[in-house]
């Protein structure tokens, strides 16, 4: 299910992936992909490949911090690829390489993993599955950056895991079209 989502998902988007590219390289200076660090399915880390929406070195002096509504880090053209999240389509790699799943809880970034682990009761829970690139707290709840966020956000995806099928992941799947097409929830 997931590399055929992958390779299709790859197909339709192979004629964007080298315009998006050209124009995060002209809108700004630095990379064109932003790779980060992130847990996966049983707290293993592995490296996320994204487009590149902020300005380099953007947290080179606050550290990991969540996006906030206007944020400052973020490029113009930033804003329209997370608001449309064609951001997320070299994520489709890391579902080929077996990283992440096409449906499952988002990964998070391991200095936030082990901040929300000691205060949320059955945070890690979430990484008994691979993480995807939608997910049911993706379509449910908007896009969280705070602690009680988080919480909410954990509700949702022990509801995934507990009710995990195919039936739910097509039921994600479309819903995400939804996401996307009338733009709700990017930051």
């Amino acid at each position: 299910f997931d590399i055929i989502f992958a390779i299709v998902g790859l197909c339709f988007a192979a004629p964007l992936l080298p315009v998006i590219a050209l124009c995060v390289k002209l809108s700004s200076p630095g990379p064109v992909f932003f790779r980060q660090t992130r847990v996966g399915m049983g707290e293993k880390i592995f490296s996320l490949l994204k487009f590149r929406t902020m300005f380099e070195d953007a947290e080179r002096i606050t550290g990991a911090v969540w996006a906030q509504q206007n944020d400052p880090r973020i490029t113009p053209l930033g804003r329209f690829l997370r608001k449309t999240r064609l951001d997320e389509l070299p994520q489709l790699f890391n579902v080929l390489k077996g990283d992440m799943s096409f449906v499952g809880p988002r990964p998070e970034r391991p200095e936030f993993v082990n901040m929300l682990n000691e205060k949320i009761n059955f945070y890690s829970k979430r990484h008994t599955l691979k993480p995807g690139i939608t997910g049911w707290a993706q379509v449910r709840y908007p896009y969280g950056s705070s602690l009680e966020d988080s919480l909410e956000k954990l509700k949702y995806d022990l509801y995934y895991i507990k009710n995990y099928s195919f039936h739910l992941d097509f039921f994600i799947i479309l819903e995400t079209i939804k996401v996307v097409l009338f733009g709700r929830g990017g930051r």
